[in-house]
């Protein structure tokens, strides 16, 4: 596990959630969406990162 990976991924959803908020104020579907698709980004960047985890473990 890095943990600069999984604060690159949370730092990627907190990004995404204030861009698909900034498209809910302005009405813009487009930073709704870009937004949304960054949170989807985090997700599978944490996944990956569980995977590693799982990996070690059973490696050690």
């Amino acid at each position: 596990m890095s943990i600069e990976d999984r604060a690159k991924a949370t730092a990627k959803n907190v990004e995404g959630k204030a861009q698909e908020a900034l498209g809910n104020v302005t009405g813009d579907p487009e930073d709704k969406a870009e937004g949304k698709a960054k949170q989807a980004e985090s997700e599978v960047r944490h996944g990956i990162e569980d995977v590693k985890d799982n990996v070690k473990k059973k490696l050690d």
